[in-house]
């Protein structure tokens, strides 16, 4: 087998353009960073903002919807430039370029959030009304110095955010999911559900996709493991990835939909797009929530029973969170091998749980023998991560479902995440291999596809 097709980067995918929030308004320059990055707006800039905004509006040219965004940035550029002449306010260059950012951020882009999204060491943004915004910053929370005017301007980021993409947000319908343009989820919710302010919540998306060299030099897996798990993509084996939430179960995803061959149609499903598959041939569904009038709802179940009908052959579900689990059980036991989900759970055993409590949630009334016969027939590992208390992600449970007996269904642990203690504050530890061979390996060696004996700890000097 070739032991380093896991660790070859993979080449970012052009995020699809977005009309209304251009990328340059989401990225600014490094020289625009300490433009932005002060946190705190004056009175003085925000009246300014305003004025510059108020004319804006009042050119009909400036709406046209055929006005490319280059234009609107110059234009913007150009007010600033007048209503400081008009004030008499004499600034210097830097203080005039940093207006001008703060200017095109506010009227264009997502304004006081504009240097979180451009700073790559940040992995979430927490709005928690006008007032706090935290980050997260290698699993940890810091609250930063930035904030919003006040509610109604957070309000507008949040329209503007989710107006592209056909959503609204107001008293009838308070909370909302989303996506930016370069693929970061985003949750919205707003008074009278959130009682302390418009709460906004975006997970963000690494540029270029983390690889599996990417988390073994995080520590997040071992070579050995990776090994593994590419062996089981390539052998079309069914892959459920559990963990608790914000533990990295799409990143791992990513990772593994990232070992299937370039000729095989692949079929994504999920509630908000965010897989950054590099295959060519892909195909991504993103499913509908009701409108106003609770009409015209297409769930995460609509789309895997029409994915079905599209010829696929790797189904990746973002995430099992109801009865969709059924037919993705019965999709994975009529042909469509190595398929790919992921589901909330602090256990492989866990895991198991939810599946059949998700697939009773279908409403088809199957005796749970039915639904665990399913279930051990269709699911042939079960990778389990853990977010620890340093804010490290780590894969802690690599485990085989082996059949069902009297009671429950049959697992046996192939890997072990290790704890060795903590060292100023940093978990140490490793995934180590059990010893247990899978009984899945004779299917994997018809398939030509070999893995060496300290994979499963049979060299243990090899590690």
């Amino acid at each position: 087998m070739n032991r380093i097709r896991f660790s070859r980067p993979a080449e970012p995918k052009p995020a699809p353009a977005e009309p209304s929030a251009p990328a340059e308004t989401r990225q600014p320059s490094a020289e625009a960073q300490p433009a932005l990055a002060s946190g705190i707006v004056s009175r003085e800039d925000r009246e300014l903002i305003e004025q510059v905004q108020s004319r804006l509006l009042s050119e009909s040219t400036a709406l046209n919807a055929g006005r490319e965004s280059d234009y609107l940035h110059r234009r913007i550029a150009t007010l600033v430039g007048e209503q400081l002449d008009l004030t008499g306010r004499v600034i210097s260059d830097r203080e005039r370029l940093r207006l001008t950012r703060l200017a095109q951020a506010e009227l264009l882009g997502f304004g006081p959030l504009e240097p979180l999204l451009a700073d790559e060491s940040i992995s979430e943004i927490m709005v928690n009304g006008p007032d706090q915004i935290w980050v997260e910053r290698n699993g940890k929370l810091q609250e930063t110095n930035t904030r919003f005017a006040d509610d109604d301007h957070v309000r507008r980021i949040i329209d503007r955010i989710i107006s592209p993409l056909g959503r609204r947000c107001d008293e009838t319908m308070p909370m909302v999911d989303a996506r930016l343009p370069d693929g970061s989820r985003v949750n919205a919710i707003i008074p009278p559900l959130c009682l302390n302010g418009p709460s906004l919540t975006i997970r963000k998306f690494f540029k270029t996709p983390l690889s599996g060299a990417d988390l073994v030099r995080r520590g997040s897996a071992s070579t050995e493991l990776m090994d593994f798990l590419y062996a089981c993509v390539l052998g079309r084996l069914n892959v459920i990835v559990s963990g608790g939430t914000g533990t990295g179960k799409t990143t791992l995803l990513n990772v593994l939909s990232s070992f299937i061959p370039e000729d095989e149609r692949i079929i994504t499903i999920e509630n908000a797009a965010e897989l950054q598959l590099q295959q060519r041939h892909v195909v991504t569904l993103e499913s509908r929530p009701a409108n106003i009038e609770g009409r015209n709802e297409i769930s995460i179940r609509d789309l895997v029973v029409n994915a079905l009908r599209m010829r696929p052959d790797r189904i990746v579900v973002g995430e099992c969170r109801a009865g969709e689990s059924l037919d993705m059980l019965q999709a994975m036991n009529t042909g469509h091998d190595g398929s790919m989900t992921t589901l909330h759970a602090n256990s492989p055993r866990d895991a198991l749980h939810r599946m059949e409590t998700m697939v009773m949630m279908a409403g088809m009334d199957l005796p749970i023998r039915a639904i665990r016969e399913q279930i051990a027939s269709a699911i042939n590992v079960i990778v389990q991560l853990e977010r620890m208390q340093d804010g490290s992600r780590r894969i802690t449970y690599v485990s085989e479902i082996t059949g069902i007996g009297s009671e429950a269904i049959t697992m046996s642990d192939l890997f072990l995440f290790q704890r060795q203690g903590v060292q100023d504050g940093r978990v140490i530890g490793k995934i180590m291999p059990t010893g247990i061979r899978p009984r899945f390996m004779e299917r994997l060696q018809q398939l030509n596809i070999t893995l060496p004996p300290q994979v499963f700890g049979g060299n243990p000097a090899a590690r």
